[in-house]
């Protein structure tokens, strides 16, 4: 499995084939001013939720690429009303087959609107598996009880979450989350970008490995090997 970064919560996931992109937030990023969002290309396009940080550049990627959008069904809508057909809406709890693994939509712990204001759904996240393995997206969000089922439900080989604080769980948080979704590999995502969530990264890496766990901080545009142990 193959994964590059580019910024902020925004990853592409190379899955059976297939370019999986998530919550595209490139162009207005100013640490991710070397990526051209106009050479990203994406077969689908998994979105979170609404906010500008997670959908500033998803109706020009959706649009010159063709890419399947899935997402919630408000935001299915508000894409549709905007010249993007290609969309799958989904709901928390709903599961579909796609071409490269199956999808999940889980609860995420935070608000949902799109840029313009538009009321766009729930937050979610996303259970992906794929290549014989269970990815965990838990896009923004608390810590929640709700992630102990997903331990339960799930073994998660790989899991991105957020650990910028202030709109979203912190360094702490995100430990515990870890424990409770039974994931010892974690990406970190939704730090730095802004001033309320820039991190300590020596701080985070000691926190988790003294937990027992590994988390991964990628360079924006750089790209990882996901392979078993």
């Amino acid at each position: 499995m193959r994964i590059t970064y580019y910024g902020q919560s925004c990853f592409l996931l190379e899955l059976q084939g297939k370019k999986v992109l998530f919550d595209p937030f490139i162009t207005p990023n100013e640490l991710a001013k070397d990526i051209d969002a106009d050479n990203i290309q994406a077969d689908f396009i998994l979105v979170s939720h609404g906010h500008s940080d997670h959908a500033a550049d998803l109706i020009s990627i959706a649009g010159r690429t063709g890419a399947t959008v899935v997402c919630s069904f408000e935001i299915s809508e508000w894409l549709n009303n905007r010249g993007v057909s290609n969309t799958h809406p989904m709901n928390l709890g709903g599961q579909w087959s796609f071409e490269f693994g199956k999808v999940k939509m889980v609860f995420a712990a935070h608000s949902n609107s799109l840029p313009d204001g538009t009321y766009g759904g729930t937050a979610a996240g996303f259970i992906i598996q794929s290549d014989g393995k269970t990815v965990y997206y838990s896009g923004d969000t608390a810590l929640t009880q709700e992630m102990k089922l997903t331990g339960e439900l799930y073994t998660i080989d790989l899991a991105f979450l957020p650990i910028g604080d202030n709109f979203t769980m912190g360094i702490n948080d995100a430990v515990i989350a870890s424990k409770f979704i039974n994931c010892t590999n974690i990406i970190g995502m939704h730090y730095d970008t802004f001033g309320y969530i820039k991190i300590d990264k020596k701080e985070a890496l000691t926190k988790f490995e003294n937990a027992g766990l590994r988390l991964s901080l990628i360079d924006i545009g750089s790209s990882v090997e996901i392979i078993d142990n």
